[in-house]
């Protein structure tokens, strides 16, 4: 049951996200979506000490969404990067 939390959470921080930074395209989004879920899990399988899937404990909830938004934080500093290269 937590899994499926922190799938949730992470991934509606990254649509979030994708609306924040005005991302239009379908590949920008699904990469925010699968970036702030990907950060949630992991944060949340740090905040429970490796039990990911037994449940959800009350400090794994802000602490994978800390984590998500590191994650997508990094991933929008990747994605100014290779849009200021120019060819």
């Amino acid at each position: 049951m937590g899994l499926i939390i922190f799938l949730v959470t992470g991934a509606l921080l990254g649509w979030l996200a994708a609306i924040v930074q005005r991302i239009e395209n379908g590949r920008g989004i699904m990469a925010n979506v699968g970036a702030g879920a990907l950060g949630a899990v992991a944060g949340g399988l740090i905040a429970n000490q490796g039990s990911i899937l037994s449940g959800v404990s009350p400090i794994s909830i802000p602490i994978a969404i800390i984590a998500a938004l590191a994650v997508l934080g990094i991933l929008g500093l990747f994605r100014n990067r290779l849009s200021d290269r120019h060819f």
